[in-house]
């Protein structure tokens, strides 16, 4: 798509920076205990859904956004199940 070049350089920088955050979380996935790594988890796909966004707006299609939903949809669901494990020790009762 053709933006002006402001809002192209905008959109990289937000990529850039979004894929940066993925990074530095995928990092602190390594962390000393359950209850950290996930929230490390969530932040992960907290970030992928920003980046997906990101690179729907930069590319101009709205597969990106429905992918983006999905995501986030799944990574809620993920959430969930993982702090109901580590709080119950099942996820289903």
């Amino acid at each position: 798509m053709n933006h002006p070049p402001l809002v192209a350089h905008a959109l990289d920088f937000a990529a850039v920076t979004f894929g940066l955050a993925l990074l530095l979380t995928a990092w602190r996935l390594r962390g000393p205990e359950a209850p950290d790594r996930v929230l490390a988890l969530d932040t992960m796909y907290v970030n992928v859904v920003a980046l997906v966004v990101v690179l729907g707006l930069r590319i101009g299609t709205p597969l990106l956004f429905e992918a983006a939903l999905l995501i986030a949809l799944l990574g809620f669901a993920s959430t969930v199940a993982l702090a109901r494990y580590l709080s119950r020790g099942d996820v289903i009762e």
